[in-house]
């Protein structure tokens, strides 16, 4: 991370770090400061270095509070209330985190005081957990997304900018309707097209089908996008009071690449009926395409009731119906433009409604 530092700081993530310590107080007196909700997980934001000068940290180790200690006259911007929800490394979220996290985030959002919420996270799976919120919040109130690409107790630590950036968006009026945003390098990015693109650098988070909707920086957001233009929840959203996360369907990714022999998905069919996954989602090369020999097993794996996704592992573009794969003939779905973790996210969250492959094609559809 610390030899991409210098070149990929953003201008606006410049300007703000400039700015921190000697933000402006947006709001002064105790009745007209918003209230900002933070739900802290842990992450590179909470992580703790080796020791002094290693590249090597551990995340997940401080906790909301301390955050917060390093960020002197925060509360200055928004009345804050703080919730510890997890303290973990963002690899091992679990269906069982989302919806906890996803319930916190809504119960705090359905709360007249509340304006906004923060959710610091750590970026390896923050874009999962932004698209996850996306379907499932129903709420206009702003939810920004956060983390670090350097541990806390680096020198040059992007997570106390994006913090305070984060709470001086969640209390922005300005920042309502746009659904999950995702706050780093100053960049403010939506749920449905953000891409982690990077292993180290700063400027790691991409939309690569479009721009980000927005900058911010501890004086607040400013969009370049309306709210209007970003596009609504698919299939209007899912009941997050019905989603029970021990019952959910089991989707699982298998990637294409070259010399793909299909023996990862010979494998899932021969296990137990009730051990099966019910979708399987192809992080495809090109347009969602694979070898013969993954392709065709992929089609046992249909005509075994597995629904099938076709995403693209390239990174941009959409994977459109029956291009150079007959999903027509072989009842599969085309992801659009959603990356192969979004898709799967989508496709389990479509199979707790429906089996209908139509049905479930609109919902790719319309994300």
């Amino acid at each position: 991370m610390l030899r991409h530092l210098a070149r990929s700081v953003s201008a606006a993530a410049l300007a703000a770090l400039v700015s921190l310590a000697a933000a402006p107080a947006l709001h002064a007196a105790d009745n007209e400061r918003p209230r900002v909700a933070i739900l802290a997980t842990g992450g590179t934001i909470a992580g703790v270095q080796a020791h002094p000068g290693a590249a090597a940290y551990k995340p997940g180790v401080l906790t909301l509070d301390h955050l917060l200690a390093q960020l002197p006259g925060l509360d200055q911007v928004a009345r804050l209330e703080g919730e510890q929800v997890a303290n973990i490394a963002s690899q091992d979220i679990t269906a069982e985190l989302w919806l906890r996290l996803a319930r916190r985030a809504a119960a705090h959002l359905a709360d007249p005081a509340v304006s906004g919420v923060v959710i610091t996270h750590g970026t390896d799976t923050m874009e999962e957990s932004a698209w996850l919120l996306r379907l499932v919040l129903r709420s206009e109130k702003p939810v920004v997304l956060t983390g670090a690409m350097l541990p806390a107790t680096h020198p040059q630590a992007d997570g106390p900018v994006n913090l305070r950036s984060a709470v001086a968006v969640a209390a922005s009026p300005a920042a309502r309707g746009y659904g999950p945003l995702l706050l780093l390098n100053g960049e403010l990015h939506p749920a449905r097209d953000v891409r982690k693109t990077a292993t180290e650098a700063i400027d790691t988070f991409q939309s690569p089908n479009d721009l980000p909707v927005g900058a911010a920086s501890p004086a607040g957001p400013s969009f370049s996008v309306s709210a209007s233009s970003i596009r609504p929840a698919p299939g209007g959203g899912f009941d997050l009071a019905a989603l029970d996360a021990d019952a959910l369907p089991r989707v699982v990714i298998v990637a294409a690449h070259g010399d793909a022999d299909g023996s990862v998905v010979d494998a899932l069919l021969a296990l137990p009926a009730e051990r099966r996954p019910a979708g399987i989602v192809l992080a495809g090369v090109g347009n969602g395409n694979a070898s013969a020999p993954l392709l065709a097993a992929l089609e046992r794996a249909s005509s075994a009731g597995i629904v099938v996704v076709r995403s693209s592992r390239t990174g941009r573009g959409l994977v459109d119906r029956n291009l150079e794969v007959d999903d027509d003939r072989l009842g599969w779905i085309a992801a659009r433009a959603l990356s192969p973790q979004k898709a799967r996210i989508l496709l389990v969250l479509g199979l707790t409604r429906t089996r209908d492959l139509a049905e479930l094609q609109r919902l790719f559809d319309e994300a």
